[in-house]
Formats: structure tokens, sequence, C-alpha cells
């Protein structure tokens, strides 16, 4: 039961990896810990509060990513093309189509410097002024980066939560 504990405990770590990490699972990755959990114990009513928590948490994480970014646009002035932009980055990022990235770092360092290219990029269709893309584009990445970090603190919170509720049903108390 203790492996099974620790499998479950390595794979909410890495939703919480994932809430920070664009493009890698997140929370989902911690609700389905919980839930197997729950399937192994045989009843749900032990981890209900971490399970409506982590729910929560989901749906927190959904509704910070689109405001940190859009936060972030705003406060450096960016158009909408600035965020579309920002996107088109991210998928091409995330797929590793990015050429100087494939050979240093890969998809990983591209999901970060993807969205700021594409941001600038879509900024000097729209706009036509380097300094003003620039600026979009930077606050566009700097506000989803603190929705990232604020994500992975709300899925830490869910994984102490699951752990401070559940370690006594396997190490005893």
């Amino acid at each position: 039961m203790q492996i099974i504990y620790g499998l479950i405990i390595v794979l909410m770590l890495a939703g919480v990896i994932g809430a920070v990490v664009p493009g890698i699972p997140g929370t989902s990755l911690i609700l389905l810990g919980i839930i197997i959990w729950g399937f192994i114990k045989g009843s749900f009513t032990a981890i209900s509060i971490p399970l409506i928590v982590t729910g929560i948490v989901l749906l927190l994480s959904m509704g910070i990513d689109f405001l940190a970014a859009y936060w972030g646009a705003k406060k450096a002035g960016a158009s909408k093309w600035g965020q579309i932009g920002s996107m088109i980055g991210l998928a091409v990022a995330f797929f590793g189509l990015l050429p100087p990235f494939l050979v240093v770092g890969g998809p990983l360092i591209g999901i970060f410097i993807g969205p700021l290219l594409g941001a600038i990029i879509g900024e000097l269709i729209y706009r036509r002024n380097l300094v003003i893309a620039v600026k979009a584009g930077v606050g566009i990445v700097v506000g989803s980066l603190i929705g990232n970090i604020i994500q992975g603190c709300l899925a830490l919170a869910a994984v102490i939560l699951f752990v401070f509720t559940t370690y006594t049903q396997v190490f005893g108390g």
C-alpha cells in the first residue's frame, strides 16, 4: 500500500510541475491521483475534502491562466494580435518547431520563448512599432508566468492537503 501511495504522490508532484510548465498536464494529474486513491481505498469519504479542493483548484487554474495572460497583456498595452501571436508561438514552440531551440533546450525552452516571439510578431503585424511590440510581448509572457506560479502554488497546496488527510491511512497515526 505504501508503494502505491508513493507512486500516487509522485503522480501528483508531476501535476504540480505541470501546473507551472505550460503544455504538461497539471492539476488534472492531481485530481487523477486522488480518484485512484479513492478507488484503492474503496471509499471516497476519506478523501472528499481533497477531492473538492482539487476540483476547485482545477477550475481556478483555468481562470487564472486566462486572467493572468490577459492582465499582462492589458498592462503592457497588447492588442488581440499580440495575444493571438502569443498563442501561436506557444503552439509552435510546444511541438519543437522553433529552429534555434531544437538543439538547445528543445520544446521546454521554446515554450517560454515561443509566446514572446509570437506576441512580438503579432504586434509588429498590427502596429508596426518594434518598441511597443516588445513591450506587449514581454507583458503577455510575464502575465502568463505569474499565472503559472500561482497555479503551481494552488496545485502544491492541493497535494499537501491530500497528504495531510491521507497520511495516517497509510502509515498509521
